[in-house]
């Protein structure tokens, strides 16, 4: 560890920041000029933005031999999507959910999620499962930009194309909730989002390196490094862009990018790579027995957060934060073969994890339970004077 190594991450940390200002802002005014919600452009351009170091660091692992960075960089930067950032978003604003989110993309993120642990579980991501999770992420941003583009209509005020908010989104909540105002052009929208991905990407570099040199000081495997160290590096785009997002009102971009950039990690990082690594990319038996499941898991508990009042709250998103802490102190603990190590497993496997479980299960019923009894139909009041008939108005 040297002092030229903090730097680098001080450094990072300030041009990720100015990375991210800049692809919300060119990101937000595409969504009005193309007619696509601000949802799709979270899934789809500031998704593959925000990913694009984790897509440089998967590469240069591949190429230099050192597989298990590649697998902990996607895996690792998955569950820190989910559990911390989608959670620090979640505790500055509670993000507003779309029914799109809850009946397509977090469902194909689970599904991915669940073909990924499949394709692994023989200890290899082959050339032919690199192509299945590729082609997946393919057909699923192919589907939700041409669905995004049926929702436009022309309006005779403007000749350009305006996005129609479909049934349910209550896009009418809040003046956040909407569109934003088109006051840039094209060719601007575009130069800030390709400017915004250049110094993501160039401020991931500088924070990773200086963390990866400073975690292997301290003796760190690979692995553990791809699954902390720099899946939190690579991930601070995300972060960056959907605190950004949040902070401006435009929470379709803050959570879409979250959802996008997790499908993206799957099919596109990971996937990509695999075609034209020699033999494949082989996964670590660790890897398998608990960092792909529990990212599994992370993804199924997305959906029916997301689910309850289409609404991500701030004590959901406290929680995701304190199970990310949890998630990494064991690692901690399990790397340097701390004598705590047994008793913080039990206390978390014996009452931490079935507490947050049934919190989760008992919020989805009471949500349940409500719905049902707003939609269920009025009784009429029976009139005190004659028995039997309702009341009259």
């Amino acid at each position: 560890m040297n002092t030229f190594d903090i730097a680098r991450i001080a450094l990072g940390l300030v041009i990720l920041v100015g990375g991210g200002e800049l692809l919300v802002r060119g990101a937000s005014s595409l969504a009005a000029r193309w007619g696509l919600s601000p949802l799709v452009v979270g899934l789809t351009v500031v998704a593959i933005g925000t990913s694009a170091p984790e897509f440089a660091v998967t590469v240069q692992a591949v190429l230099r031999g050192e597989t298990d960075l590649a697998v902990g960089n996607v895996v690792g930067s998955n569950i820190v999507n989910v559990l911390l950032i989608l959670g620090i978003a979640a505790l500055i604003l509670p993000l507003a959910v779309k029914q799109q989110l809850v009946r397509i993309d977090v469902p194909v993120m689970i599904g991915l999620s669940v073909v990924l642990l499949l394709c692994s579980l023989d200890g290899l991501i082959s050339t032919t499962d690199g192509l299945l999770l590729l082609v997946l992420w393919l057909a699923h941003t192919a589907v939700i930009v041409v669905l995004s583009r049926r929702k436009t209509v022309p309006s005779r005020q403007d000749p350009e194309e305006r996005y129609i908010p479909e049934p349910g989104d209550d896009d009418s909540a809040s003046a956040a909730d909407q569109p934003p105002a088109r006051t840039l052009s094209v060719v601007v929208s575009v130069v800030l989002i390709a400017v915004g991905v250049a110094l993501l990407v160039a401020g991931a570099n500088l924070l990773v390196t200086g963390a990866v040199n400073i975690a292997t000081s301290l003796g760190l495997s690979g692995l553990v490094i791809g699954l902390t160290v720099v899946a939190v590096g690579t991930s601070l785009p995300e972060l960056v862009t959907s605190l950004v997002a949040a902070i401006r009102g435009e929470r379709d971009i803050a959570i879409g990018n979250i959802v996008g950039s997790n499908i993206a990690n799957i099919g596109l990082v990971l996937g990509g790579p695999a075609l034209f690594a020699g033999g494949g990319i082989p996964v670590a038996p660790a890897a398998i027995a608990l960092d792909i499941p529990l990212m599994v898991a992370v993804a199924f508990v997305v959906l029916p957060i997301v689910f309850t009042g289409f609404t991500v709250q701030r004590w959901e998103g406290a929680l995701f934060v304190a199970l990310y802490v949890a998630y990494v102190t064991y690692l901690v603990l399990n790397v340097t073969g701390h004598e705590g190590l047994a008793g913080f497993t039990q206390t978390m496997v014996l009452f931490v994890l079935p507490l947050a479980i049934v919190a989760v299960i008992t919020t989805v019923v009471y949500d349940l339970h409500r719905r049902a009894r707003k939609h269920a139909p009025a009784q009429p009041v029976e009139d005190s004077t004659h028995p039997g008939l309702p009341d009259r108005p």
